[in-house]
Order: C-alpha cells, then sequence, then structure tokens
C-alpha cells in the first residue's frame, strides 16, 4: 500500500479501535470516533475525562489505533503516545452542535478532553502484501499538514 492509500483508508474510518494498558496491567481495547487525523502519525479523539482508557493512557501513555476496512481487507496499526488535552483550541476543533448531551457544561465541561495519538511507527495490511512504517515515514508524510476532518473530506471527494 502507498502512504495515500493507507490514508484513504484512514479517512473513510469512522472509528478505529485503541489498545492500551489499564491501571492493572491488563490489555484493554475500546472502539472510538476517530475521524480528525493530521496525515498519518497524528490523530484526535473527543472523550471523556473521566473514562477508564483516559485515565490509563495519561498514567501509561503507550497505546495502538487500528484502522481497518473488512470489506476491501486492508488495515493498519499505528504504534502511538497519547497524550491528553484540555485546551480550548482542541476542545473546539472536535465540538459538534449538540454534544451538550454528553457534556452538559459545554466545551468548558471538565469531563470533556481531547486525546492525541502521535504514531511512531506502524505497520499495514492488504490482500496483496503487507508493510512498516517507520517514524521517518510517518514524519515525511505529514509535514506541512494541519489536522482535517479526514471522514468529510472522503465524503466530499
Amino acid at each position: 500500500m502507498t502512504h495515500d492509500e493507507i490514508m484513504n483508508l484512514i479517512n473513510r474510518s469512522l472509528f478505529a479501535s485503541i489498545g492500551y494498558t489499564d491501571a492493572q496491567g491488563r490489555q484493554n481495547i475500546r472502539r472510538v470516533f476517530c475521524v480528525w487525523h493530521k496525515g498519518l502519525g497524528r490523530h484526535l479523539i473527543s472523550t471523556n475525562t473521566s473514562s477508564e482508557h483516559v485515565q490509563s493512557l495519561m498514567q501509561h501513555p503507550d497505546a495502538c489505533l487500528y484502522f481497518s476496512d473488512d470489506a476491501t481487507f486492508e488495515g493498519v496499526c499505528l504504534y502511538c503516545r497519547a497524550a491528553a488535552h484540555f485546551e480550548r483550541e482542541y476542545k473546539a476543533l472536535l465540538w459538534n452542535d449538540g454534544d451538550e448531551k454528553y457534556y452538559p457544561a459545554g466545551m468548558d465541561d471538565p469531563d470533556y478532553c481531547i486525546l492525541e495519538l502521535t504514531a511512531e511507527s506502524g505497520r499495514f495490511y492488504r490482500f496483496d502484501g503487507k508493510g512498516d512504517l517507520s517514524k521517518s515515514d510517518l514524519e515525511a508524510y505529514d509535514a506541512g499538514r494541519d489536522y482535517e476532518n479526514g471522514y468529510a473530506k472522503h465524503m466530499q471527494g
């Protein structure tokens, strides 16, 4: 797969699976809505600060993020470091009308945060082969990019 084909896979995915280690040392997987991307290497997820995965990732930031398309038998696993953001610039980027039902205090709700996952490497596969993504591959592909809603971009194109 080319880097552009991997980006297309990520952009057309509404959800990703995030893997992390919890406070008891157990491996966990959560399915998360993940459509904001800065190229292949940076991904944003809006979530509850109080959720177990956020609390665990704040203590142990190693994680993986997995995007797939079962219909085309494609997938990419990104090995990441997670960071929780509480700054308004991050919250505003992902805020949508109607989010008040999840965060009654609005955008400044203390239970609303943005997880940023920064990939350090990755592995992809498709019916015709598999391969690795190095940190330098990711950095080169992502150079000069801004965060954008990849799913909306995919639906327009």
